[in-house]
């Protein structure tokens, strides 16, 4: 057994200490936390600390990764008991970090395949935060009133954000990635999904495919994978599967556009990196916004925001038809020649940033109409005059990514930040038209 199972076992003891909040009460579990720390920070060297040290606490002699992860762990502690934030949800973050944690390392004495260490922390998390919700609501006498898809819904969400964040950060970061999941959890559960069991178990069997197929196309990196997969999640069981429909509708094109002609965008010097696959970053630059949007929604239905719920739904679109339109301009467009700049119309060799072709705002704006199109579709709210305004919108956002990337890209902005901004305007545009048209109507 190697010292990283070793030290990922001691710190799943430890955080099964987190059941003494639900079980003795804060009063009790305050004393042991500052216990814990004490010890971390009297412990610099011997047995324990070779059992609990990461590679980085050497250099000090002073254990602190677990004084990071204890402080996390107590700060959540504080919330749960100061705040709405329920004791479950407490310690089903703690147990989900640390027992995934645990999971991922046994699993990596066997393989280092990246999708099956994936695989077992959210697997393992995402069960050790049921159980711990499961024997935290037990204790308090309150199992009887809760929905246990809601358990499930919040324990697999944690997972998949606990695995995103460790893919993106370094491993001996849990303190951040508790500390995320953990305020995650609590403004889902105050958003309080309204699912049942069959509902759920759709969504996650939807989720799960869109997820294994975009990663064995080569579409997502894992990263990228786990992104979507969340964003998929939360869409569905907040938004719908309307809202699902004109999501997938970018996830798919977008991806075949990446693919078009990519050996002829590669030689230009115009394809995205990784064959294509899209990274976190990617797919979170082109749908944060479309993420908001869905959450906004949500709060506003649930009477937490005094905002109509419709301009949300507005958002939602204008932000996607933005990125749809932005990814099919560039993609589609960087395989003609003689590219203008959008400030100046000058010509600029392929790849330029702000360098735009005819062709590409055309498929840009066809992008746009497919978004609508699919809205007008499936949204009872989204009329012909709204479709037109989703258009509206991408071809402005579209337009707005371009100004950016000619302007500021590089200098100010990367990419993501463009595609962030971009999708943004996309969604206030398309929100303040409609927000125009009803006062004006």
């Amino acid at each position: 057994m190697t010292s990283a199972v070793r030290r990922a076992g001691a710190f799943a003891a430890l955080c099964t200490l987190s059941l003494v909040v639900p079980l003795l009460g804060p009063e009790v579990a305050a004393p042991v936390a500052a216990v814990v720390l004490l010890a971390a920070f009297a412990v610099t060297d011997g047995p324990l600390f070779d059992l609990l040290a990461y590679p980085g606490d050497y250099e000090d002699q002073r254990l602190y990764g677990l004084i990071t992860f204890v402080l996390a762990a107590a700060l959540l502690g504080a919330l749960a008991v100061m705040s709405s934030m329920s004791v479950a949800i407490f310690v089903g973050t703690v147990l989900l970090v640390g027992y995934g944690n645990l999971a991922e390392q046994l699993v990596r004495l066997r393989t280092d395949d990246s999708t099956v260490l994936v695989a077992a922390f959210c697997v393992t998390g995402a069960a050790a935060a049921i159980a711990g919700q499961l024997v935290s609501l037990t204790l308090a006498g309150e199992l009887a009133h809760t929905a246990l898809p809601i358990l499930a819904f919040l324990a697999i969400s944690g997972a998949l954000l606990a695995a995103l964040l460790r893919t993106v950060l370094i491993l001996y970061d849990a303190p951040i990635v508790m500390l995320s999941v953990g305020l995650l959890l609590w403004l889902l559960a105050e958003l309080e999904p309204a699912v049942g069991s069959l509902e759920m178990a759709v969504a996650l069997s939807i989720t799960i495919v869109v997820g294994g197929v975009s990663y064995a196309l080569g579409a997502a990196s894992v990263a990228g994978m786990l992104t979507g997969v969340l964003l998929v999640l939360l869409t569905i069981v907040f938004g719908g599967y309307d809202w699902f429909a004109v999501l997938l509708s970018f996830f798919a094109i977008g991806s075949l556009s990446t693919k078009f002609r990519y050996e002829e965008k590669r030689a230009r010097g115009v394809a995205e990196d990784n064959d294509g696959a899209r990274g976190s970053a990617n797919v979170l630059g082109n749908a944060a916004v479309a993420l908001a949007a869905v959450l906004g929604y949500a709060a506003s239905t649930a009477d937490l925001l005094a905002v109509d719920a419709e301009l949300f739904l507005f958002a939602f679109a204008g932000s996607v038809a933005t990125a749809m339109s932005d990814t099919l301009s560039s993609e589609i467009g960087g395989v003609f020649d003689t590219p203008r700049l959008i400030t100046t119309f000058e010509p600029v060799e392929p790849g330029t940033d702000g360098g735009v072709t005819w062709q590409g705002e055309v498929a840009g704006i066809a992008g746009a109409i497919v978004v609508a199109a699919i809205a007008f579709g499936f949204f009872p709210e989204v009329d012909a005059v709204g479709a037109l305004i989703i258009v509206a919108a991408g071809f402005v956002g579209m337009t707005v990514d371009s100004l950016l990337g000619a302007t500021l890209e590089g200098s100010v902005l990367g990419n993501q930040g463009v595609n962030f901004l971009a999708t943004l305007s996309g969604a206030l545009v398309c929100a303040l038209l409609v927000l125009s048209f009803a006062v004006l109507g």
